[in-house]
């Protein structure tokens, strides 16, 4: 029964559009959770990121160090996985368990007291926290300045199609203050652009963003595991992609 359900839970989360995350073990991804499917988010983002055996990455607000420990595996890469909410010494355990000692890094920081030399990095990603730190209209002028000249950022986080004039009225029963720090693509164009120390290359919705965020809710409650509160599963339903997703963005620092 075990075997069964381990192969139905697999096969639930395994999407053609991700055919690396379907690799790794579900129940691993499950278990560590802190919001969306963190495998997919960051598998999104590589497809449109230069990432080459041993550059040296940055991810920024890592969780339990998944994306870290993915972004390692799967395109040879050395990762500082770093985070203030979830201990070094728990991501090291993970990276451990992961054999990924000699490429993973966990370092417990905070998003504005990084302890990196300017340059350093030759990309810096964030998967589903940038939105927390990175909306200050000064933050990006900080973060690029540790990653070279030619180096890329890139991040992915909830986002909308268009900036609203007014909150549509079927998400009103849904909405959360931290809600308004989802932006579109076209804004966080203008907000990192702005700066002057970066160049976009790439600023879209990631496509079915919101299918696969709706599904990832629905599979955590059907098996079992902590995930967002079902309301969040019903506001994506009901928005039926009209205006939520995943924003994806990624740019050259100059």
């Amino acid at each position: 029964m075990e075997a069964d359900s381990n192969a139905a839970l697999a096969a639930a989360l395994t999407l053609p559009e991700y055919p690396r995350s379907a690799s790794y073990d579900p129940r691993w991804t499950l278990e560590n959770l802190m919001g969306p499917n963190v495998l997919w988010l960051t598998e999104a983002l590589a497809q449109v990121m230069v990432l080459e055996p041993g550059m040296r990455v940055l991810d920024m607000g890592c969780g339990r160090a998944l994306s870290s420990i993915f972004l390692a595996k799967e395109f040879e890469v050395r990762v500082w996985a770093t985070d203030l909410w979830i201990g070094a010494g728990e991501n090291w355990q993970r990276v451990l368990e992961a054999d990924c000692a000699a490429q993973v890094t966990p370092i417990h920081a905070e998003a504005h007291a990084l302890p990196f030399a300017e340059n350093f990095f030759d990309a810096a990603v964030s998967l589903d926290a940038y939105h927390y730190f990175g909306t200050d209209d000064l933050y990006l002028e900080y973060f690029s300045k540790f990653v070279r000249t030619g180096g890329q950022i890139g991040i992915v986080v909830p986002g909308l199609r268009e900036e609203f004039e007014s909150l549509p009225e079927h998400l009103v029963p849904y909405w959360e203050d931290d809600f308004w720090t989802f932006h579109s693509p076209a804004w966080w164009r203008t907000h990192w652009e702005r700066s002057g120390r970066i160049t976009v290359q790439t600023a879209d919705m990631i496509p079915d963003g919101w299918k696969q965020w709706l599904l990832w809710n629905e599979v955590c409650a059907e098996h079992g595991y902590r995930s967002h509160r079902p309301e969040q599963a019903e506001m994506l339903r009901l928005d039926a992609g009209r205006n939520l997703g995943f924003t994806r963005v990624v740019a050259t620092a100059t």
